[in-house]
Parts: structure tokens; C-alpha cells; sequence
């Protein structure tokens, strides 16, 4: 499949808590950060090259997190994009502190939360942001204390919309208590479906799922993503966006890599469309779900 003629656009769009609509393919900044998710990326003209091609492919939906570097992720997307377009929405994340590379250690208190809040309006030079994501509950923390810090600093005006991360079905319904969630951002993959319930539970509500680590299903799938991608002279990457494309129309997949060349062949994704019978090809059993870390 061709990324010369990829256009995000074609994805279709999906609202954000009937606010914002956005393209369906997404861009997750957090592979723009170096090794480990720590420090500035090997090559800063590529990450910037990455940024503004993703914007000039059609893409209007951002994800990154101040841990994400730390720092470094928001930073970039500023230095390259600022001033942003229009429609753009970018959408980040707080909860994580990180003592160093590939380490991570809770922290959803609502110091630490106000704390990310105004460290990330001034990296991304904003004065509200359009999406913030608490990134995972904190065992060590009230959740809806965790939750009703984001929804004062959504009263401030510091926040429009606020959206969770890594949760269950329960964080979401006590959240909803609180204040509108328009999105979840869990793990999600066609070959990876412990999170299923969560997706089918998105879509009954009308709130955008975020699959992070999308395009997990590649390291596994076999010859089942294979034999499908030739089919379409296809990557499998390309077929494992596609098939989430297909899965609901509440998903939204945000691919990230560090490259240009990359970034086109998954923003073509969104021109392949699956058929009834190469989607249940690729289907599998839902797994019980449990907690779990990441993104």
C-alpha cells in the first residue's frame, strides 16, 4: 500500500465528548523521546520532521505526557508546531514521576496532578489544553481525589476535556460521577484483547477509546496478519490499524514512531478497508480483564 497518497482524513473522525471531532488516526508522541523514554531523541531534525509531516498528513489528534522524556515529548511538539493549527487538539497526561530511564513510580496526588498541569501548559505554550488524561489511578491515592483535581482545573479553565488512562470500567463509572470523560486510553491490539469489555463499554457511552500500543498485534499475529497484508500489498502494521479502524467506531489509534518514512505507511492504514470475513480472520478470544501499567 502506498504512503504517497496517505491522508488521515480518510479514517473518518470520531468526537471528543461531542465538543471536538478529530481524524480517526492519531500520532503518539512517545517515541520521539530517546531510549528508555528518557532524554531528547537521538535525531531532533527527524522528531521535528515527524511532528510536522503528522499535521501535514491530516492528523489532528496529538498524544503525548509530561513523563514522557520527561518533558521532552511536549517540548518538541511545541518547537514544531506552535503556532498550532486551528483544529488541532492535542492531548496529554499526568501521573507518572520518573526517577530514570524505563522507570516509572506512581504519583496521582493532586499537588503532583496541579503541578503537571501548569508544567505542561508551559512546555506546550498553551493557555488551556484540550485533552488531559489522568495516566494511571494511583494505589496510593483516592481516585476520585485524583479525578476531582482535573475536574477543578477543568472549572479554571486550565483544561477543556478530560479523559483516563489504564483503567477499568468501574474508574470510568466513578469518574463519570465527577466530571465528562470523553476518552480512555488503554492497551489494545487486535491480537491483544484483555480490554474488550472496556472498548464495547466506550462505544455504549459514546466515548473515544485510545488504543495504545496498537500495533503490538505485529510481533504476534503469525500468519494470520500476514497472509492478510499481502492480500492488500500491505504492511502488517497497516492491517492491524486497519482492523481497529473496523473494530468500532469510537477507536481511535494513535501510531508513534520517530520516523517520517513510517509515519506515512501507518497514516495509510486509514485507506484499507478490511473485509467481514479478514476482520473475524483476525479476531480472537477476549481475555479476563485485570490492571495493568503503561503507555
Amino acid at each position: 500500500m502506498s504512503a504517497k497518497q496517505a491522508s488521515a482524513n480518510l479514517a473518518g473522525t470520531v468526537s471528543l465528548g461531542g465538543e471536538v471531532s478529530v481524524n480517526r488516526i492519531g500520532f503518539g508522541a512517545m517515541r520521539l523521546t530517546g531510549a528508555g523514554i528518557w532524554g531528547p531523541p537521538l535525531d531532533r531534525a527527524e522528531a521535528i520532521a515527524v511532528l510536522r509531516r503528522a499535521v501535514e498528513l491530516g492528523i489532528n489528534f496529538i498524544d503525548t505526557a509530561d513523563s514522557y522524556g520527561p518533558a521532552v515529548s511536549e517540548e518538541l511538539i511545541a518547537e514544531a508546531l506552535f503556532p498550532y493549527p486551528p483544529d488541532l487538539v492535542i492531548a496529554t497526561k499526568g501521573g507518572w514521576n520518573r526517577p530514570g530511564p524505563n522507570q516509572w513510580t506512581h504519583d496521582a496526588s493532586p499537588a503532583h496532578l496541579r503541578k503537571a498541569v501548569e508544567g505542561s501548559l508551559k512546555r506546550l505554550r498553551l493557555e488551556r489544553i484540550p485533552l488531559y488524561q489522568l495516566h494511571i489511578p494511583d494505589p496510593a491515592v483516592s481516585f476520585e481525589d485524583s479525578v476531582g483535581t482535573l475536574a477543578q482545573l477543568r472549572r479554571e479553565g486550565k483544561i477543556r476535556l478530560v479523559g483516563l488512562s489504564n483503567v477499568t470500567q468501574e474508574h470510568i463509572e466513578r469518574a463519570r460521577r465527577i466530571v465528562p470523560i470523553v476518552s480512555v486510553q488503554n492497551r489494545y491490539s487486535f491480537a491483544d484483547g484483555e480490554w474488550d469489555y472496556v472498548v464495547e463499554y466506550c462505544q455504549r457511552i459514546a466515548t473515544a477509546f485510545i488504543p495504545w500500543n496498537p500495533l503490538g498485534a505485529g510481533r504476534v499475529a503469525g500468519e494470520r496478519l500476514d497472509g492478510v497484508s499481502r492480500a492488500h500489498r500491505a504492511t502488517p502494521h497497516q492491517v492491524a490499524l486497519a482492523w481497529l479502524l473496523k473494530r468500532s467506531p469510537i477507536m481511535l489509534p494513535i501510531p508513534g514512531t520517530a520516523s517520517v518514512e513510517h509515519l506515512e505507511e501507518d497514516v495509510a492504514a486509514a485507506s484499507l478497508r478490511l473485509s467481514d470475513s479478514e476482520y473475524k480472520k483476525l479476531g480472537r478470544v477476549p481475555q479476563p480483564a485485570t490492571a495493568r501499567t503503561g503507555s
